[in-house]
C-alpha cells in the first residue's frame, strides 16, 4: 500500500507538471498534446494529414523515429515536398525546401521547449525555423521529453552542448553514406536561430512524447 501511494503521488505530480506545460504553451497560442509512446504519437500525427494537402518537412530525427517520415513518403494522395529523396540535385533540394514553407502542413521537430511556453531552435539553412515562424498554414512539431528545459537560456545551452554536436555527427555520416563531402561543423550548423514565444492560435501543435527522441 505504501508503494502504491508513492506511485500515485508521483503520477499526480507528473500530471500537474504536464498541465502546467500545456497551460504555458496555450497562453502563447500553441497546443501541446502529450502521448505516452512513439506509436501513439504516430497515430495522432496521422489525424492531421488529409488527402490532397501539401506537406513540407523540416529536418527531424524525432519525426523519423516515430515512423512519420516513412508514413508520409508512402502516401500517394498528398503533395510532399521531400528534400530528403535520394538522387535529387541540390537545386531540386532547395526548390522543395522553399515550396515546403508555403505548404498546408509543415512537419518538424524542435531543439528545445521551455516550461514557460517557448520554442528554441537553430538551423543551418533556416527553412525549418522560418517555417515555424511564418509560411505554412499549420505546423506539427514532434518532440520527446528530453527536449524540455526550464528556461530560454537553458534552451540555447542545450542546443550548443547537446543538439548541435550530435546533429553534426548525424548529418556528416549521412553525407558520407551518400558519397558527399561532410561539411557540417559548429560554425555552419546553427547560423540561424529562432526564439518563438507566441503564434496564431491553432497554428502550432506540439506532440510531446513521454520518451527520449532525437537530439
Amino acid at each position: 500500500m505504501k508503494m502504491f501511494a508513492i506511485i500515485t503521488k508521483m503520477t499526480q505530480q507528473k500530471d500537474r507538471r504536464m498541465d502546467a506545460l500545456q497551460e504555458a504553451f496555450k497562453k502563447h497560442g500553441m497546443e501541446v498534446i502529450p502521448v505516452a509512446t512513439k506509436e501513439e504519437a504516430l497515430a495522432l500525427a496521422k489525424t492531421f494529414i488529409k488527402s490532397g494537402m501539401s506537406i513540407g518537412l523540416g529536418g527531424s530525427t524525432s519525426v523519423a523515429q516515430i515512423g512519420l517520415l516513412e508514413y508520409v513518403t508512402s502516401l500517394s494522395d498528398i503533395t510532399l515536398f521531400n528534400q530528403y529523396e535520394k538522387g535529387i540535385s541540390m537545386e531540386e533540394n532547395t526548390r522543395r525546401r522553399r515550396e515546403g514553407m508555403l505548404s498546408d502542413l509543415y512537419i518538424c521537430g524542435t531543439n528545445a521547449l521551455t516550461k514557460t511556453g517557448e520554442l528554441i531552435n537553430a538551423d543551418g539553412s533556416g527553412n525549418r525555423v522560418a517555417a515555424q515562424m511564418f509560411g505554412p498554414k499549420k505546423v506539427l512539431i514532434v518532440t520527446g521529453r528530453n527536449k524540455i528545459v526550464e528556461t530560454v537560456e537553458e534552451g540555447f545551452k542545450r542546443i550548443m552542448e547537446i543538439a548541435a554536436p550530435k546533429n553534426i555527427e548525424r548529418m556528416n555520416n549521412t553525407a558520407i553514406a551518400m558519397g558527399k563531402e561532410p561539411r557540417h561543423n559548429m560554425d555552419n550548423i546553427g547560423n540561424k536561430w529562432a526564439y518563438i514565444d507566441g503564434d496564431v492560435e491553432g497554428r502550432t501543435t506540439i506532440i510531446l512524447v513521454d520518451e527520449d527522441l532525437g537530439f
